[in-house]
């Protein structure tokens, strides 16, 4: 049958239809095109029919699936694929798949929200199973923000009403031990870094150094410290990037590390010499102090000599000797053993520390003995270009080569601990918070700016005290000509927070409302809000009192709380409110902004600013 549209080819209209339902053009008998086509409709489930659907491995019945499944499909691989990415096992997986289930309630999703919320859910499930995994950790493998996977686990926890531990820094750096130093043979060495590790993280701990901060850069820090105290090559830099950290902050971290130690070290007998450059290097002192410090009970005396990492018999004996010579009379190096001279010890009845306790020899003078051995045996040379000397005459004597394990490891604070018992631990320090110490340090900075600024409005509006006191050195100028010489005056340089203080004295703002740094807000209150500066007036004896004019129909409406609010300071004696103001048209009405009508309203308002300069005494301005 002829139809009367155009042959795609030659253009004309003599189409006709085959047995299979393909038209052909009967003059030239081109094909057409799409002729057959036979569309299907479907509804929210999908089409239906013969056609493969998305999420489907073949035809028939049993891979058809409709938008629902298919989603619920990718949403349960890409849960999979996550997870994955964290080494979780089966049972953790299906933690995270069922905790997505109920936030979405059953719904799954897709789009680039549902890779967060199942990170989010990943870090939830960690945290309830008290392992520690960071939240940039999580991003970084998640692929999104660190801040919108910290808003979208806030979320989770509000609506699931869940109550997650606190963060373990221990556990924290128990795995960044582990994911570093995988490639180290020596398993011995892991083991020890490990428990020196643990010890500083809880002696940081104990310090207020994690109080307020991120964990990570505080892990970093004490990677990086026990590491070259084991003599293992690491750079913060490289530590800092693996774990995502700023590496500004880790320097940071590591720099409050020694310098808390550095603080500890100043109650050994070289303390004054150990800082903050050459700390590694003392380290092993340090550390060995401090836990011995942590095993002693409190209340209680500790017996160094029960305790330290080396053979105390053969040190004493060996420098209360006289015939221990140590070789260093070559090198110029006085032997300071002299001044220690009691009996030989070969001689006495005990060769014992319980002997020498009876010798009546107090601690400070055996740690001397000690400081001044270990300077001379690390100040000596031991090779020459020749080869070897010899260190010590032949005969008894203490070499301090030997006792190189100085670190036991039998602290409990080797091991996790609670925070109770961390904080009951000494270990050679008190320290306050660093929040804390800088609160301190600025409200001392700001009472010396204080001072130097009242003394700055003295001199000038006194100009007859000028040279008395310290307001000499308060002067700005570059200097004075005295004869032909030009004596130079001591330099003041005046800040934007010197003139702040400047004005807000001025203004008879207490200093005790200064110190505490709140400059905006003692400006808005104080400089820019209208009020009196009468000398010699402070803002206590200022009184007010407020009469207000509202027309009878509002008197009732009138919130009078709020309007004292207005008036921060002084004191409002009296408050009263009378017939009058005025209820015009605006000419203006709009209804989206709650208007009823167009009135406008208009107070009249009557403020007295007066003083009391005593009780008996009164003065309005």
């Amino acid at each position: 049958m002829a139809s009367s549209r155009p042959c795609s080819s030659c253009g004309e209209r003599s189409l006709a239809d085959d047995d299979d339902g393909n038209s052909f053009c009967a003059s030239c008998g081109a094909v057409q095109d799409f002729d057959n086509f036979q569309h299907s409709l479907g509804g929210i489930s999908g089409p239906t029919g013969t056609f493969v659907h998305t999420g489907s491995a073949g035809s028939g019945s049993t891979f058809n699936y409709n938008y629902k499944e298919t989603k619920i499909y990718y949403a349960k691989q890409n849960i999979e694929r996550i997870t994955s990415l964290f080494d979780f096992s089966p049972s953790k997986e299906n933690e995270v798949r069922v905790m997505v289930e109920t936030v979405t309630e059953g719904e799954y999703g897709q789009g680039d929200w549902f890779p967060v919320l199942i990170g989010a859910c990943a870090y939830i499930v960690m945290r309830r199973d008290n392992k520690s995994l960071a939240l940039v950790e999580v991003g970084d493998k998640v692929g999104c923000d660190v801040h919108e996977l910290g808003r979208m686990v806030s979320r989770v926890v509000q609506f699931m009403r869940l109550k997650l531990p606190e963060f373990d820094i221990v556990d924290s750096f128990q795995r960044a031990v582990r994911t570093c130093f995988v490639s180290l043979d020596n398993v011995d060495k892991v083991g020890r870094m490990l428990k020196q590790g643990i010890f500083l993280v809880q002696c940081m701990v104990k310090w207020y150094l994690t109080t307020g901060r991120r964990p990570l850069p505080v892990v970093v820090a004490v990677l990086v410290f026990v590491a070259q105290l084991n003599a293992v090559n690491v750079r913060i830099e490289d530590v800092a990037m693996a774990f995502h950290v700023a590496v500004v902050t880790c320097k940071l971290r590591y720099k409050e590390l020694l310098e808390s130690l550095v603080k500890v070290a100043q109650v050994l007998p070289w303390g004054k010499d150990i800082t903050v450059k050459n700390m590694v290097k003392n380290a092993p002192f340090v550390l060995e102090y401090m836990e011995l410090k942590s095993m002693s009970k409190r209340g209680e005396k500790r017996k160094v000599v029960d305790h330290v990492g080396l053979d105390m018999d053969d040190l004493v004996g060996s420098c209360l000797s006289e015939e221990a010579e140590y070789g260093l009379d070559n090198h110029g190096v006085e032997n300071d053993s002299q001044y220690f001279k009691v009996q030989d010890k070969r001689s006495s009845p005990s060769g014992t520390i319980d002997y020498l306790e009876t010798l009546k020899i107090s601690h400070e003078c055996l740690s001397m003995m000690y400081s001044e051995y270990s300077n001379e045996i690390s100040n000596t040379d031991y090779f020459e270009e020749g080869g070897c000397k010899n260190r010590r005459k032949k005969g008894r004597g203490f070499d301090l080569l030997d006792c190189r394990e100085w670190w036991k490891g039998k602290s409990e604070l080797s091991r996790k601990l609670l925070l109770e018992k961390i904080l009951e631990k000494d270990v050679g320090l008190v320290a306050m918070p660093p929040s804390f110490v800088a609160g301190c340090l600025g409200y001392q900075r700001r009472r010396e700016k204080i001072k130097a600024a009242k003394l700055r409005i003295n001199k000038i509006m006194g100009p007859q005290n000028g040279d008395s006191g310290d307001n000499g050195n308060l002067c700005i100028s570059d200097g004075v000509n005295v004869g032909k010489k030009r004596r130079r005056r001591l330099k003041v340089y005046v800040d934007w927070e010197d003139f702040i203080i400047e004005t807000l004295l001025l203004h008879q703002v207490h200093e005790e409302e200064i110190e505490k740094g709140h400059y905006n807000t003692l400006l808005d209150l104080y400089v820019f809000n209208s009020g009196s500066s009468i000398p010699g007036v402070t803002f206590e004896q200022m009184k007010l009192q407020i009469k207000l004019g509202v027309s009878k129909p509002l008197q009732q409406l009138l919130d009078i709380e709020k309007v004292k609010s207005i008036f921060p300071y002084w004191d409002i004696m009296k408050f009263e409110v009378v017939d009058g103001g005025l209820i015009c048209s605006s000419g203006v009405h709009v209804e989206e902004m709650g208007d009823k009508n167009d009135d406008c309203y208009i107070v009249n308002a009557a403020v007295y600013v007066g003083y009391f300069l005593n009780p008996s005494a009164s003065q309005y301005a």
